[in-house]
C-alpha cells in the first residue's frame, strides 16, 4: 500500500507521469497488493504451503520489482525478466490448485 501511496503523490508521480510509466507502477502495485494478502493467508494455514509461498514470493520479487525499477529508470532490459516472476506468480497459483483438487 505504501508504494502505491508513493507513486500516486509527491516527486514520483510527477516524475511517472514525466516519463509516461504510471501504468507500469500501477500494475506493479496491484500485483504486489494481491499476492501479498496471499502469503498472509497461506502463512495461517494450519499446513503451511511452502513450496506455493515461496512460489508467490519470488514472484512478487522479480514481476513488481523488474516493474517499479523499469518505471523509475526506463531500462527496457527489465522486461526480459518480468515474466520469469509471472510464471512464479502462476505457479503458486497452480500449486494451491493441485494441492486443493478433489
Amino acid at each position: 500500500m505504501a508504494l502505491g501511496a508513493f507513486g500516486a503523490h509527491g516527486q514520483l508521480n510527477h516524475w511517472l507521469a514525466h516519463e509516461g510509466t504510471t501504468a507500469i507502477w500501477e500494475k506493479a502495485v496491484f500485483y504486489h497488493f494481491i499476492h501479498a494478502v496471499m502469503l498472509f493467508i497461506l502463512a495461517e494455514r494450519k499446513v503451511f504451503p511452502a513450496a506455493a509461498w515461496w512460489s508467490f514470493f519470488v514472484g512478487i520479487v522479480i514481476f513488481s520489482g523488474s516493474l517499479y525499477l523499469l518505471a523509475v529508470t526506463g531500462a527496457h532490459w527489465l522486461c526480459t525478466v518480468t515474466p520469469v516472476g509471472g510464471l512464479s506468480l502462476l505457479t503458486g497459483w497452480l500449486l494451491l490448485a493441485w494441492r486443493n483438487k478433489g
